[in-house]
């Protein structure tokens, strides 16, 4: 076994196992597949171990292969920190913060964080992804985002919380809503009646509400599943039935008295958290710190 490790061959590894065929990889690289072939071949060789499964499918990376994954991630981030730092000692403060985050954030992040971000560091750009709670915080742990905002992650170890919210989750009516207007709060079995749209069971939200579902002894019933935020605002302001979300998903809808929010007696409901995470043991650039601070920020005074 060699005692160095060739970061360039482990980029065709990487490519492989991101795109799921040596082929896809092969044309993300601009490169015949029989290269990408030797070369992780050559890898495997120089490490005297297997790398990949192959399967009708694609690719998959063995044990080995992940921790040596894990390794380049570890790697390309620490070399993106440098780049960072240096254009930081160079007064370009330079550079791309990448954020992923539930789409319930995104009008908050750009109307505080962003905007503000945007005006004190013109030079940096901002690569911004909404996803489900799961997807984001893998993007986070695989280093593609330097930054992830999510609502009640699962604990992680990998992760790290910087910043929480406490944000309940309450039920969200429409105008002629039957138990508007009747002294709350209510209990998740009132609502049972009642047509209901929620996330898939991807976001943090869903799984918060499967949380109480055990506790409460109740099953919800969808009428609507999406992951779409807007589809759920859209599936009560059309008086369609009922969704359950935190108030600042449909701040705006209930300053114009478009929506209203009925409180909910469930303390997993009542407890729920926003959270700001990075990777365990990431250390930022210059411009994510900075970002993560605004962040923070907004996320102190999210309503």
């Amino acid at each position: 076994m060699h005692d160095n490790i060739r970061d360039a061959r482990i980029v065709f590894l990487f490519e492989s196992v991101q795109r799921g065929t040596m082929r896809a990889a092969a044309d993300a690289l601009n490169v015949a597949p029989s290269a990408v072939t030797r070369q992780i071949g050559l890898l495997e060789q120089e490490l005297a171990i297997p790398l990949i499964e192959r399967h009708t499918r694609g690719v998959k990376p063995t044990e080995a292969g992940q921790l040596l994954l894990a390794y380049f991630r570890e790697q390309r981030s620490h070399q993106e920190d440098l780049l960072s730092q240096l254009e930081e000692i160079r007064g370009l403060r330079r550079g791309t913060v990448r954020i992923a985050l539930g789409e319930g954030f995104v009008s908050d992040l750009m109307a505080g964080p962003l905007s503000r971000f945007a005006r004190d560091y013109p030079a940096m750009s901002v690569a911004l992804d909404v996803g489900g709670t799961n997807e984001v915080m893998r993007r986070v742990v695989e280093d593609e985002a330097d930054i992830g905002l999510v609502f009640s992650p699962p604990p992680d170890v990998k992760l790290v919380s910087r910043s929480i919210s406490k944000q309940a989750v309450k039920a969200i009516v429409g105008p002629d809503f039957p138990l508007l207007g009747q002294a709350g709060p209510f209990n998740m079995a009132d609502f049972l009646p009642y047509p209901l749209a929620l996330n898939h069971v991807s976001y943090g939200m869903r799984q918060v509400l499967q949380l109480a579902e055990e506790t409460e002894n109740i099953r919800l019933s969808p009428r609507l599943t999406t992951n779409s935020f807007d589809i759920l605002r859209q599936f009560v302001k059309l008086q369609l039935g009922v969704t359950f979300l935190p108030e600042f998903v449909v701040s705006r809808e209930l300053a114009a008295g478009e929506l209203f929010a009925l409180p909910v007696r469930q303390s997993i409901l009542e407890n729920a958290e926003a959270h700001l995470i990075t990777r365990t043991g990431r250390k930022l650039s210059f411009g994510a710190n900075k970002m993560l601070q605004y962040m923070a920020s907004g996320l102190s005074s999210l309503r």
